[in-house]
């Protein structure tokens, strides 16, 4: 019974870091947030660094600067017959900076950090899917030095180095109310003890850890076919996260009563753990076409490398803890991103944006869970951009996304019985994504 408490705390932890889509933050532009985040065949001067680093050797002015942050206002449903539950998250605020330096006619450099992966999510401590989770806050940075070289007029290549770092913390339930209504149905002398629990959480875990400095590089290659017609690929490479002393805190209702009752809890409070898993990779496909010098279209096709999460793999480092290790599977699919944007000049201070973009989920329907519910979505993008001084750009963009509903379950095992025990329902979320950003050339 021990192993079983210790799986069912641990069991998803790492999983939480790449859940699903909702996990790849796109939030790296305020102009191109409202352009529907395409980007792999413009040139966008700093911004490049993270779209398409070959972009950068495209730079018009001798040195480039851009900043910005977003507000990610997420919301969600959960429905399972008449029981519903609603998502009451905070929001998170990714951020943003470039600085772009142009070295030669044909030579430019540049250093970026992005908060490119990152969620919050907060389900209430006391619903009835705590046992899988309560809350969770995942963040990390990417700071990016990066080079990139024109070969020709219409030719150029980039590159970036990713130095990658992040941390999180979860909190799940360990025993919940319905696992003491169970056990009072084997033990009818706890049936007070199982009242006394309805709808509250007697034990739960909040799991944290730091992710150690990982490195990545993005590579990227673009071309002017005629001077309408541009296109670009660029590639970020799947980086092996890794946390290699994750710690647990226990968290009692009543720990006087709770600990008589459930005395066979491991001391998972007093060991530390290791994990690692893959942040996927990413190719991005585009094109971009300028019918005239006021009017600027794209699309592109974003590649999500989610096939490379096979299994969920965690050690523990403590002799006493070290027989709980876990080799879970999980098989993901590799996703696809479709995004459109348009952009227009209306006068020589303000452009207008418009984008859209439709995401595939990689989680299959039995492992769909609400630590990020994950669906297929469908998202929509306005922006604009105002130039009080001629080179200086005040940002801004909204953008709309909407998952579309779906239903599935996640399984895992009772910590009473030790039985396989399924959480079906149907989830639904959506969420509103402002981002304001300024820009100055030099």
């Amino acid at each position: 019974m021990k192993k079983i408490f210790a799986f069912a705390c641990i069991l998803m932890l790492p999983l939480s870091y790449t859940a699903a889509e909702g996990y790849q933050v796109n939030s790296q532009s305020a102009k191109q947030a409202g352009m529907g985040h395409v980007g792999a065949a413009l040139k966008l001067g700093a911004e490049s660094m993270h779209f398409n680093p070959a972009g950068l050797a495209f730079m018009n002015n001798s040195i480039d600067l851009s900043a910005g942050v977003s507000a990610v206002i997420s919301s969600g449903d959960f429905k399972n017959g008449n029981y519903k539950h609603k998502i009451d998250n905070d929001p998170s605020t990714p951020l943003y900076f470039y600085a772009g330096f142009k070295v030669y006619d044909f030579l430019a450099a540049g250093i970026s950090v992005t908060n490119p992966y990152g969620s919050a999510m907060n389900w209430g401590k006391n619903w009835e899917g705590s046992h899988l989770i309560q809350d969770i806050s995942l963040k990390s940075f990417s700071i990016q030095p990066t080079v990139a070289f024109k070969i020709g007029d219409r030719l150029s290549v980039g590159g970036g180095l990713m130095v990658m770092f992040g941390d999180f913390s979860l909190s799940r339930a360990l025993i919940s109310s319905n696992d003491i209504a169970m056990l009072a149905q084997l033990r009818p002398e706890l049936t007070p003890i199982a009242d006394k629990y309805k709808g509250i959480t007697p034990i739960a875990a909040t799991l944290s850890g730091d992710a150690g400095l990982k490195l990545g590089y993005n590579l990227g290659a673009m071309f002017d076919l005629n001077d309408k017609i541009t296109i670009g690929v660029s590639y970020r490479s799947k980086v092996k996260m890794e946390v290699e002393e994750g710690t647990a805190a226990l968290n009692y209702a009543n720990e006087t009563e709770l600990k008589a009752i459930f005395s066979t809890i491991p001391p998972l409070d007093r060991g530390t753990f290791e994990a690692s898993l893959p942040l996927p990779s990413n190719v991005n496909v585009g094109v971009s076409y300028k019918p005239t010098d006021k009017l600027l279209l794209s699309g592109e096709v974003q590649f999500v490398g989610w096939g490379a999460y096979k299994a969920l793999n965690v050690q523990f480092s403590q002799e006493v803890l070290e027989g709980y290790s876990i080799n879970a599977e999980k098989n993901y699919k590799n996703s696809r991103i479709y995004r459109i944007g348009g952009q227009y000049a209306t006068t020589d201070r303000l452009d207008l944006r418009l984008g859209f973009y439709f995401d595939e989920t990689p989680v299959k329907d039995e492992f769909l869970n609400p630590e990020t519910p994950s669906m297929n979505k469908l998202g929509m993008s306005a922006g604009l951009s105002f130039r009080p001084l001629s080179r200086l750009s005040v940002d801004f963009a909204m953008a709309y996304t909407t998952g579309f509903g779906r239903d599935g379950s996640y399984t895992d095992v009772s910590p009473i019985t030790g039985d396989p025990r399924r959480f079906p329902g149907h989830y639904k979320i959506r969420a509103f994504t402002p981002t304001i950003g300024l820009s100055y050339s030099f």
